[in-house]
């Protein structure tokens, strides 16, 4: 059972100057109550440094006895090495992944190994069939879908279970501001008794304090490089951030809280992935699941903000 928040160790953890950070960050959310840590195989910056200096942390910090109380996910799809086997869905890259995945972090085995994206040119079933594959062998003890839209997870989904491996969660970006999951992806899952996992639960920190009052020099949207581009933050979106915001204190709650606590407030969402680059965020986002209930009225007004 995954707690109500997970840890992803994502881009930038790989970073050298973050390691003591990152380690402290490890740790504290393993004192409060979080034992899933999310990570692929490219994360980085350099593809691999990410579940490299995880590997470190977990010698250092934590001792055998305890891998029995960590969940431990990671993924293999996006580009990881030159050539025609070093991205996708094919079986002979995700199985050469997960070796190598488990050479970086010192591990016998995950617990959750995902195909991170669907592959158009790889048939589904080579790709259901690598993850089944890899848990025949003891290399993950379950399978794990990420970026599948509902038609193909009903596909994944099928095939997973006639061979006896069945999927065990879903991973997708959702948010306040990314909605495409409730088109269908939802309902599907509900149906196959798949969980959810949803990545970039704060729309890489649009739903933070963060932009209140526009866009600060160190952001993420202020650099060259990363996910969240300037041009996404339009007057528009910050008019909404900043009604959010006007909600969120209402309800004795930062911005960041109630983004995650509006995902968890739904059954079919298993656990959301947080990402944390300090203790006080990552305690702010952990105090997320003190207050998970709605009024009618709370949601209304949530929905009038997202929607204009």
């Amino acid at each position: 059972m995954l707690p109500a928040v997970s840890l992803g160790l994502w881009h930038n953890f790989g970073s050298v100057d973050v390691f003591e950070n990152g380690r402290n960050i490890i740790r504290r959310a393993f004192d409060r109550g979080i034992t899933h840590f999310d990570l692929a195989n490219n994360y980085g910056p350099a593809p691999g440094s990410a579940e490299e200096n995880f590997g470190m942390i977990l010698k250092k910090d934590f001792t055998g006895y305890l891998r029995d109380e960590l969940i431990i996910s990671t993924k293999a799809g996006y580009l990881m090495w030159p050539g025609p086997y070093g991205e996708w869905g094919s079986r002979k890259y995700l199985i050469s992944s997960l070796d190598q995945s488990l050479k970086r972090m010192q591990l016998d085995y995950v617990d959750i190994f995902y195909s991170h994206r669907p592959d158009p040119n790889t048939p589904f079933e080579e790709t259901m069939m690598a993850l089944d594959k890899a848990v025949r062998m003891g290399k993950a003890l379950y399978a794990g879908i990420s970026n599948y839209d509902a038609e193909q997870s009903e596909r994944a989904i099928k095939i997973l279970k006639s061979l006896g491996t069945p999927c065990l969660i879903h991973q997708p970006k959702y948010s306040m501001f990314e909605r495409w999951v409730e088109k269908g992806l939802l309902d599907v899952l509900e149906k196959n008794g798949v969980g959810c996992i949803p990545f970039s639960p704060l729309a890489q920190g649009l739903l933070t304090d963060r932009y209140l009052k526009g866009i600060p020099e160190d952001s993420r949207a202020a650099k060259s490089h990363g996910f969240l581009k300037i041009n996404e933050i339009t007057p528009d979106k910050l008019e909404k951030i900043n009604k959010l915001n006007e909600i969120a204190k209402n309800r004795n709650q930062s911005l960041a809280q109630m983004a995650l606590s509006w995902l968890l407030k739904d059954k079919r969402i298993t656990t959301v992935l947080i990402g944390a680059s300090s203790l006080q965020q990552l305690d702010n986002n952990l105090d997320a699941i003190n207050r998970l209930d709605y009024s009618k009225e709370e949601l209304s007004a949530i929905e009038n903000v997202l929607k204009n």
